[in-house]
């Protein structure tokens, strides 16, 4: 389950919002010799303001292939311009209709982690009930209880992360 929270909260970083996060870009893959790479593998990542990153690679030569995987990159919206050192990285203001769909795409990456932290109390569940022979009915129900207590605080963690990432990207 700490995995699947930990999934989640990574997940909501690489949404944009109104600023410019390397946390969105850490993870773009970069053909480097015919291996797709990611970014923060290849190059260090700096925000100098709000809209602008910079981005300079430890090899020179792979400039052009970090130039075009951030320009084709999907939902970024980033225009990337070579100078022949370095990459800067402009993204554009975003407008309230999507700021909307960010927040759908978060709510969905919030409800599949909440379906993964089901799926592993079902297992769990099901463990519980093969012990009934052993252990007996009321451990194994007391078990239970721990187990939706347990499960009920991860999915509020993740409500809370939701509700978090909601406001800063509706937050113009």
């Amino acid at each position: 389950m700490d995995r699947a929270l930990d999934s989640a909260k990574t997940d909501f970083g690489q949404v944009r919002t109104g600023r410019i996060n390397p946390g969105l870009f850490q993870k773009i893959p970069v053909d480097y010799y015919g291996t797709p790479t990611p970014l923060a593998q290849l190059a260090s990542l700096q925000v100098p303001e709000a809209r602008t990153m910079i981005v300079t690679p430890y090899d020179k030569s792979a400039l052009k292939e970090i130039e075009r995987a951030i320009a084709t990159f999907p939902n970024l919206g980033a225009s990337p311009t070579n100078d022949g050192t370095i990459v800067r990285v402009t993204i554009p203001e975003l407008t309230q209709d999507r700021r909307k769909e960010f927040v759908k795409i978060v709510r969905g990456k919030g409800e599949d982690a909440k379906v993964q932290i089901r799926n592993i109390r079902r297992k769990s569940k099901e463990s519980l009930d093969g012990l009934k022979t052993e252990v007996g009915d009321d451990e194994v129900a007391r078990g239970e209880k721990e187990l939706e207590a347990v499960t009920k605080g991860y999915i509020d963690q993740i409500d809370d992360a939701l509700k978090k990432k909601e406001a800063e990207l509706l937050e113009v």
